[in-house]
């Protein structure tokens, strides 16, 4: 019985041993087939994912070859590389390959996902879960896990491009894709493609397509073309054009798709010259380029205005063998327009019409019109809408609104009126849009008793003015100092318009502009129980006005209960508090909101610092403004010129040199200042010391520039008024040592200082300087020198020279 027992007992350990090691290989062949990756335990909502960009793991995943490697590989694209593109030569060489394709005439079929998909009740319910995935739990997940169960492949999709933040698609396509027995279509993944080639996520893309390279997924050109469209979109032009090399390399074949997805990367990227290179290579390995390749290079020669080689090239595109089509003319039409070159556009109308047998339809007068109005050529415009219009051609409300919003940019408020009377007169029936923009006209004119009676005039026309409507109407009685009004005009909205978050804008900028802050502030109480949050722009501009009122504390009473409730506080709207504070000389407030700075997370910057540093050394409180500066210095921000002029300002006017160099020297190993010393002798002599700016002079002729010889005069004209002309007399004779040219005049001033000093040899010295330099011509004694009268006076047997004064500039720095 003991041997029976233990033998069962071996058979059954046998056969979980075995169970077991089924089970791990099965896991292991599951994870291989399925891609395991590093975030696998992370829900779909899990805290501290990145919504902005993707985990540093993506990339990280497996070791594989790089771009320029033998095997294919999508690493080597990095989102932070900084290069944008190669050489001409290098992306040339690119090219190269492109004859060891084989060509195929078919097209990538396009995925359609029936629009009814989108109003399904499952895919509803699942972008509705996906909604909430910043507050996720555990049973919204098992939640949502149910619901991808039963979605079909084509409701994937429909999940995919309900997103309105692509990332979150993304996001949501990995997640799914680790989900136990559940494992995409192909169409999902040739979606997911799509809709990231719409933007800059080239990550993103590379790792879905390396995934279907992995899974043996059935590759289509079209996927290649979006991720090369994304890796473009990021700047990375050369290694976008190395995506045609890794279809190359999975045995992809090449199609005209891909090759006009190429074109238009060169346009985009401003290599038309490559594109044109490209275009040919493509003719030599036998793809015939389609109207679409030869319009990518036409909007190329338009973009860089070459107008005349996009006509040429629509000319040559028939003995090509391709016939242009309307895109081709309307593209070169549309940049016509930008430079009003209207005959030439008639020029190819008439050419659509004759010759390309290409009769311009309603498409081509809507876009001429749209183009000419957008860039303020109203009148032009006009005159397509009428001639559209005399051809049988029906110009909707839209094309007609262009014209009118344009009449109204230029100031032309009475002649878009005129249209719209003339568009009631042929039925066609102005909307909300066109009566708002000659209305936003006549408010900006002023023109209010105009604008009131074009909202009668619109719900006489059974048009109901909207939210934008009244904001206009409102935002013009503000303008003109109405503000009073426009409140009471909002308080009636109850049951008419509702106000957004702009309307409160215009009033609370109304209220500001007349100097009624507490109307102001309330307003902004209000906007925000009404969920309307100001920006932090609106907010300074608050804080500021109150501020210049002497009621810093109520711009931080405000600031706080705006921080409080949610909006977006940033460091200038605590910046200008400080400095509302800093004005009223209240420093110790000043840095209490310094401290809440901290508290709430916000980084104080370099003007921060600087409003703190002034305001302290103005009171006199050096030290606590020396190491407010090097407290600065210790987060590691540079001072800014206006913090050098500050610091130097109130140390001078103290007299507190030798603090003042050293701190300048920690400020300086931070951020040079070029003028630094120069504007300490200034501001030395400024305020009466120029003694002490006299010792720092060698700091300034170290340089020997024409700031200098200027910071060098101030200094002699400083001794010169004060009575000492031996002082402007070395700094003279230093100027003189450094080949520097002081100021002619100056130095006579000082001469006849000197000679009634008595000091005729240091005059005589001065000016002779100049003759050695050449600037003063040494002749016979002449009666007519000025220095002269004065020695001759002082005394007689001064030798006798007359100066010649030569023409030349009030300094020149060097000989």
């Amino acid at each position: 019985m003991i041997a029976l027992s233990n033998s069962r007992s071996h058979l059954h350990a046998s056969t979980l041993r075995l169970f077991s090691s089924f089970m791990l290989e099965y896991i292991r062949r599951r994870d291989r087939s399925r891609g395991y990756f590093s975030d696998r335990k992370r829900g779909f909502g899990a805290k501290g994912q990145n919504h902005y960009q993707e985990s540093s793991s993506l990339s990280s995943f497996v070791n594989k070859p790089s771009w320029g490697e033998q095997k294919p590989s999508l690493y080597a694209c990095s989102e932070s590389e900084a290069e944008v593109g190669g050489s001409e030569e290098d992306i040339d060489d690119e090219f190269a390959f492109l004859s060891s394709f084989r060509m195929t005439g078919d097209t990538s079929p396009e995925i359609e996902v029936d629009e009814s998909e989108h109003r399904h009740p499952l895919v509803r319910e699942t972008c509705r879960l996906i909604d909430f995935r910043t507050s996720w739990t555990r049973k919204l997940e098992l939640e949502l896990r149910g619901l991808l169960h039963s979605l079909k492949p084509s409701q994937v999709c429909a999940v995919l491009r309900s997103q309105s933040d692509e990332r979150v698609a993304l996001k949501f396509f990995y997640w799914a894709d680790r989900q136990w027995r559940y494992r995409h279509d192909p169409m999902v993944y040739h979606t997911m493609l799509k809709i990231l080639s719409k933007t800059k996520l080239c990550q993103g893309a590379k790792r879905v397509l390396r995934l279907m390279i992995r899974r043996e997924i059935e590759l289509w050109p079209a996927d290649f073309g979006c991720v090369m469209v994304s890796i473009s979109r990021a700047g990375h032009l050369k290694k976008a054009l190395r995506v045609l090399n890794l279809m190359l390399r999975v045995g992809v074949r090449l199609d005209i798709s891909i090759c006009n997805t190429a074109i238009n990367a060169l346009v985009e990227g401003g290599k038309l010259e490559m594109a044109l290179r490209f275009l040919e290579r493509m003719k030599l390995i036998g793809i015939s380029p389609n109207a679409i390749s030869y319009n990518g290079v036409i909007k190329g020669y338009c973009e860089q205005n070459l107008i005349e080689n996009a006509i040429s090239l629509i000319e040559d595109m028939q003995l090509m063998g391709c016939h242009p089509d309307k895109v081709s003319f309307h593209t070169v039409m549309g940049f016509l327009c930008i430079e009003k070159r209207t005959d030439q556009v008639r020029f190819l109308l008439e050419k659509m019409s004759t010759e390309k047998e290409l009769l311009p339809d309603l498409d081509t007068y809507n876009t001429l019109i749209h183009m000419l109005s957008k860039h303020g050529h109203s009148e032009e415009a006009l005159e397509f809408l009428i001639e559209a219009e005399s051809k049988g051609f029906h110009i909707d409300k839209v094309g007609h609104t262009a014209i009118v919003d344009s009449f109204c940019h230029q100031g032309r408020i009475d002649r878009a009126k005129d249209i719209i009377d003339e568009m009631l007169i042929k039925g066609c029936k102005p909307d909300v849009v066109t009566y708002t923009a000659v209305l936003n006209g006549f408010c900006k004119t002023g023109e209010i008793d105009k604008a009131k009676q074009l909202m009668k005039q619109m719900y006489k026309h059974g048009c109901e003015p909207n939210c934008v409507s009244y904001t206009a109407l409102l935002d013009g009685l503000c303008r003109i100092g109405k503000s009073s009004e426009a409140r009471d005009m909002m308080n009636m909205s109850a049951g008419w318009w509702t106000p957004n978050a702009v309307t409160y804008g215009a009033m609370m900028h109304g209220f500001r502009r007349e100097g009624k802050l507490h109307e102001a502030c309330e307003l902004v109480s209000e906007m925000i129980e009404k969920g309307f949050f100001p920006s932090p722009v609106e907010i300074n501009l608050l804080i500021q006005s109150l501020c210049q009122e002497g009621k810093p504390d109520e711009a931080k009473k405000l600031m706080e209960e705006c921080l409080k409730k949610g909006c977006s506080i940033n460091v200038v709207n605590f910046t200008s508090v400080i400095h509302g504070f800093c004005l009223k000389d209240d420093i110790d407030s000043a840095l209490s909101v310094l401290d809440d700075m901290y508290l709430n997370n916000k980084s104080p910057d370099a003007v921060t610092y600087t409003t703190l540093i002034d305001a302290l050394a103005r009171r006199g409180r050096i030290e606590e403004a020396t190491e407010m500066t090097r407290k600065m210095l210790q987060k590691g921000l540079s001072p800014t010129p206006v913090t050098y002029r500050s610091v130097i300002h109130h140390f001078c006017q103290q007299k507190k040199v030798d603090e003042l160099l050293m701190l300048l020297k920690s400020m300086l190993s931070r951020q040079s200042f070029r003028t630094v010393y120069n504007l300490i002798i200034e501001k030395l002599c400024y305020f009466g010391h120029e003694d002490e700016a006299y010792k720092l002079l060698g700091k300034v002729l170290r340089t020997a520039s024409k700031i200098d010889a200027d910071t060098c005069h101030i200094l002699m004209t400083k001794f010169l008024n004060n009575g000492d002309p031996l002082g402007s007399y070395r700094v003279a004779c230093r100027m003189f040592n450094r080949n520097m040219i002081p100021d002619l005049k100056l130095c006579e001033k000082v001469c006849k200082k000197l000679v009634l000093l008595q000091k005729t040899i240091e005059a005589d010295t001065l000016m002779l300087k100049f003759v050695e330099r050449g600037h003063v011509a040494a002749k016979t004694a002449s009666q007519s020198s000025p220095v002269r009268h004065e020695v001759q006076k002082s005394e007689p047997h001064f030798i006798e020279t007359k100066y010649k004064v030569f023409q030349q500039p009030d300094s020149v720095p060097f000989l």
